[in-house]
This record gives C-alpha cells, structure tokens and sequence, in this order.
C-alpha cells in the first residue's frame, strides 16, 4: 500500500524521495488529511508551554493545526518548495534537515512530527530534540495509518503490485498498523537510546473519511514513491486504483488511527 515507506526499516537514508515531495506541494496540502483535533489538544495540553516546532512542517498543514490551537510555531522542512507553501499560509518555517538544523540557541517547549519522523535518522533526531526542548518539554511525533475496508485494500495492493512489481513495499494487503509497528518501534528506540526522555507511550485517535474517486486519485501522487514516477507509469497507475474504486461504487469510506509516539524530555539527562 502506498503509505508504507520505502526503505525498510531505514527510510531515512533515502533522501531523494524524503525531499521529493514538493514537486506536488499545492495537491499535498489540498489533499493529504489532517489530524484530529482531539490528537491535536492532547500534545498541546502534555507540553509545558506554547512554544512548538514542528519537523518536516511541509506546507504547514499539522502547523496551522497547532497554531489554531494557540501555539507558537516554528517549522523545519527541508523542501524548500514545501516550504514555501506553507509560508504563504502563514507558518513561519527554516530550510534545513532537522538532523542539521541550527537552533541557534533557541529552545521550545514542544517538539512534534507529522507523518515525517520517518524520514529522520531516530537516534540522531532524538538527540536533536533533547537540545533544543527544555526540561519537561515533549516530544510527539505522530502519524495517520490508514485502511480501506478489506477487499478494497486488497484491490489497492494488487493494482500496485501489478504496475509498480519493482516497489516491494506497495505488495502487502496486512494490517497497515502491523505494517507501522516497525517505524513506531524505530522510534521509541531512539528515544530509548539518547537516554534523556521519559519512557516513550503510544497514544491512539481513530477517526474516519469518506472519499469520492476523484478526491481518493488527486491524493495518491503525493504518496512517496508515487510522487516520483514516470507520468505514463502514474496515469497507469490511477486508471488501475480508480477501477477498483469503480468496481466498490466509486466511493469508499476509509478508517484512520492516528498514532502519536512521545516522551518527556527529562530535567537530569
């Protein structure tokens, strides 16, 4: 399916494809979904304070989310065409990787990722956020897992393994949240291996949304991989997802659990 990474368990060194995802920066903040409000209020209720920075902003979508509800935030993108975007929406953000990233001697009281962590090195990231959060500050990084009703989702990964057979990761009809496990286990690990936050817990949001054809086809070329193919490979691609939508009454509704891996950065560490 396509929101399982490629990489493996190390998606994080594949950085053509962690900084590709600009070529469709206006279709990936008019169509990727966001986050529910209740995930949103828990990070903002767990932290010490307002001041947030947000890894791998993108076009700012969970920015403006935090924003919203009250926080002060800085985003860090390494795209600069994301970047740009999310500017003109109103989120202040820096170029940079996070791993690279000059704080400059500022400090936050939150650090979260959406839907980005993944494209971080887990254990330099971690040491990263342990410099710039301030003792009881949190660390929250967070993804929506999503999965469409079972013989769709089986459709959608034969439509895959079908035009896209050299991309191993699309081939798996699994549980998505058993596909997401290993990455939030990176995670955690990171957390772990730094040595200065809290034990990391695993909070969990379900929610739904329901997508036409067209809304579920404008979607798929932000997913990373899809976002770089060829045009003929791509159009091939969504003649064969938008057939399986057809074929379930060209319109489905697709379950989300938003999962947020966190911890506390600790006052002795």
């Amino acid at each position: 399916m396509p929101t399982i990474p490629p990489g493996g368990n190390q998606p994080h060194r594949l950085r053509q494809v962690a900084e590709s995802f600009g070529t469709h920066a206006e279709r990936y903040d008019r169509t990727r979904p966001r986050y529910p409000d209740a995930l949103i209020e828990r990070i903002v209720a767990a932290g010490p304070g307002p001041e947030l920075l947000d890894v791998g902003t993108g076009t700012g979508i969970a920015a403006r989310q935090f924003q919203a509800a009250g926080c002060k935030v800085l985003g860090v993108e390494p795209d600069e065409r994301m970047a740009d975007l999310a500017r003109h929406t109103g989120v202040e953000c820096e170029v940079s990787t996070f791993e690279t990233w000059d704080a400059a001697g500022r400090t936050f009281d939150t650090v979260a990722a959406g839907q980005t962590w993944h494209w971080v090195d887990p254990v330099a990231g971690a040491a990263k956020a342990a410099e710039v959060l301030r003792p009881g500050g949190r660390l929250a990084l967070f993804w929506n897992v999503f999965q469409p009703p079972a013989d769709l989702n089986e459709a959608f990964a034969a439509a895959y393994r079908r035009v896209l057979p050299e991309m191993p990761a699309y081939d798996s009809v699994m549980p998505l949240m058993e596909a997401y496990s290993a990455m939030f286990t990176h995670a955690a690990d990171g957390f772990r291996e730094v040595g200065a936050f809290s034990d990391p817990e695993q909070w969990h949001f379900d929610w739904e949304r329901s997508y036409t054809r067209e809304e579920w086809l404008d979607q798929v070329p932000t997913h990373g991989g899809s976002n770089r193919l060829p045009p003929a490979k791509l159009d091939e691609l969504l003649s064969a997802i938008g057939a399986a939508i057809d074929a379930n009454g060209g319109a489905f509704t697709m379950r989300y659990t938003a999962v947020v891996i966190t911890a506390t950065r600790t006052a002795t560490s």
